[in-house]
């Protein structure tokens, strides 16, 4: 029997914080157990075949608005500071997007003014004090037509629901502005790791020296019968922990596919992305309307790589099921209900701490899920010393 402080469940942001943490600051020894092959989670990234750093499981845009969350995986990690922007392909050209005064120009012909376009959505914005779903808060702000161009479509693709089936949170997370700022997110730092994101979880595993021992391919029912450990923290899905006592929670699933350009074939595209050994004009581009995929992702537009090849990553949203990864939980009222159910089984499980996207079922930006395993420590650390 091999003695552990803590088991945990999973080796992306979460489980990794933690495991750092509790080598760290308490000097506690933690098996960190992965049902892939790689830590990082879906964070992970990777050199390709033609020499290009990709985010395997889709882009990932750092960004956040805590200091001490930045300065946390700073010891971790330089910076390449980005600016993340994207286009919307309708109508056969290329959008500003998010909503800003470029988009209402694209719109209209001429050059505007914010006070124009401030009026404009005034007049065709639909009244609704209290939007109830996604649909509702969109209109509210923009009106039908741009909710129809830029939401609609991309919506039902990407979740298979209709938009006013989800939360006002799903595309409530969209910023909508009048001015001509296009960045894609809100938050004041954005950037991503300097050396890519498997190098800052090498580097977490590494603070945590001999105290972290992490085990891949591994399902953790497996090393129950082998170890013991006072308390786990479990990232997982909820509903696998509890043997779907109460039914499958829901997810929406990806399918990825990538395509390899060099030589002759981005020389031909260097007038429509306007910048040598780039194959689209900015970093993503969202299809909402006629193509089967949600988006195309070039992601050396972000990470500043220099390379004379690229790789572009068609993204198609897919079901859920068995061979499949669980990327987003779906926000709705029917599987809030569900989820519901397990929380509370949660709240018995003494020394268990459930945390993380899965775990929760529910969709967390990367600081959050940071943020999150920091307090969880701070909150272990007390019954931890005892």
């Amino acid at each position: 029997m091999q003695n552990y402080d803590l088991l945990i469940v999973g080796a992306g942001f979460a489980g990794l914080v933690v495991a750092e943490r509790a080598a760290s600051q308490l000097g506690m020894r933690s098996l960190v157990v992965e049902l892939r092959d790689h830590i990082g989670g879906n964070a992970q990234d990777e050199y390709n075949e033609v020499g290009v750093l990709v985010h395997k499981y889709g882009p990932h845009y750092f960004r956040t608005n805590s200091p001490r969350i930045r300065e946390y995986l700073s010891q971790f990690t330089e910076w390449h500071a980005v600016e993340y922007k994207i286009l919307s392909w309708v109508e056969g050209r290329y959008w500003n997007f998010p909503i800003n005064l470029n988009t209402f120009e694209q719109m209209i012909g001429r050059s505007s003014t914010s006070v124009e376009f401030e009026a404009w959505l005034e007049e065709n914005k639909v009244p609704i004090e209290n939007p109830a779903n996604s649909e509702d808060v969109i209109v509210s702000q923009v009106g039908w037509d741009l909710y129809r161009k830029f939401f609609e479509g991309y919506t039902l693709k990407q979740w298979k629901r209709h938009p006013r089936d989800l939360d006002a949170s799903v595309c409530g997370r969209i910023p909508i502005r009048t001015n001509r700022d296009d960045r894609y997110l809100r938050e004041d730092f954005q950037a991503l790791p300097k050396d890519g994101y498997h190098k800052l979880f090498e580097r977490l595993v590494a603070a945590g020296g001999d105290k972290v021992e992490i085990r891949l391919g591994v399902n953790y029912r497996s090393v129950l019968p082998e170890v013991s450990f006072r308390h786990m923290v479990y990232t997982g899905p909820i509903d696998e922990y509890f043997n779907f006592q109460f039914g499958a929670l829901p997810y929406r699933s990806l399918r990825f596919e990538p395509e390899h350009l060099s030589g002759e074939a981005l020389k031909e595209r260097q007038s429509v992305s306007g910048r040598e050994g780039f194959w689209q004009p900015a970093m993503q581009v969202n299809y909402p309307n006629d193509e089967d995929y949600t988006r195309i992702v070039e992601i050396k537009h972000a990470t500043g790589q220099q390379c004379a090849n690229t790789t572009i990553v068609r993204e198609f949203p897919d079901d859920y099921g068995p061979g499949k990864e669980p990327y987003y939980p779906i926000p709705a009222p029917d599987t809030a209900l569900i989820y519901q159910q397990y929380a509370e089984l949660a709240k018995s499980e003494a020394n268990v701490s459930f945390i993380g996207r899965l775990a929760t079922y529910r969709y967390y930006n990367m600081d959050q899920v940071v943020g999150m395993a920091l307090a969880e420590f701070e909150r272990l650390r007390v019954g931890l010393q005892r």
